[in-house]
């Protein structure tokens, strides 16, 4: 199979299009034939190696896999002996290990059926950032109907999906981006949104039960 390496940590420049075994897969994993996959800052951090800490996932002195990505959209080419809930030709997206590649191993639990309504594109934008949402909202933040959240980076990959996922909540939204991106967040469901160009948010005298900050 063809996929997207690397061999040693640096810029995307070291990037190279290898062929590559088709990977092996367990018991509890499934085998994807990518038919996309979408990359985030985490991915550049892989490949870069930095900041340090970084390494300790991904291998101290030189890249462990190899292949950059986790987002994925495909169809199920094999599944492993435990799994019940996939099987061959299925449509998935999910969670793979090195997604810029024809072939993905992933775990099972970590891919579902793809939505008929959405296509392979959109479905592999999902996975990383909505989670990072998802978790950020109902979990850490223990978001309830009627509280008012304020979502710093609205516009971003997981700011995108905070929103909506936050509307889905039953919540209040004011939603922070810049001036070319106010309309898209209104139109994603916020309820107020504020320009950081021409609003500076943080001296206010507003009061929100919840901000998630996506912003470094």
């Amino acid at each position: 199979m063809q996929a997207i390496t690397y061999d040693r940590y640096g810029s995307p420049d070291i990037l190279q299009l290898r062929e590559l075994a088709t990977p092996a897969i367990a018991a509890d994993e499934v085998l994807i034939r990518a038919r996309a996959a979408s990359v985030h800052p985490g991915d550049l951090f892989s490949v870069l190696g930095s900041p340090f800490p970084v390494r300790l996932a991904t291998g101290l002195r030189r890249p462990k896999h190899g292949v950059p990505g986790f987002d994925v959209a495909g169809t199920v080419e094999a599944v492993g002996s435990a799994v019940t809930h996939l099987r061959a030709g299925d449509e998935v997206f999910g969670v793979g290990i090195g997604t810029c590649a024809e072939l993905v191993r992933a775990r099972a639990d970590l891919v579902v059926a793809k939505p008929a309504s959405i296509g392979f594109e959109a479905a592999a934008a999902i996975p990383t950032s909505a989670l990072a949402a998802l978790h950020g909202l109902r979990d850490a933040g223990e978001l309830r109907p009627g509280q008012h959240v304020l979502i710093n980076g609205a516009s971003g990959g997981v700011g995108t999906f905070a929103v909506q996922i936050a509307k889905a909540f039953g919540a209040h939204v004011t939603g922070v981006c810049s001036t070319a991106n106010v309309e898209m967040v209104r139109s994603l469901g916020a309820d107020r949104v504020i320009d950081y160009t021409r609003a500076d948010f943080t001296t206010g005298t507003d009061r929100y039960d919840l901000i998630l900050d996506n912003v470094e």
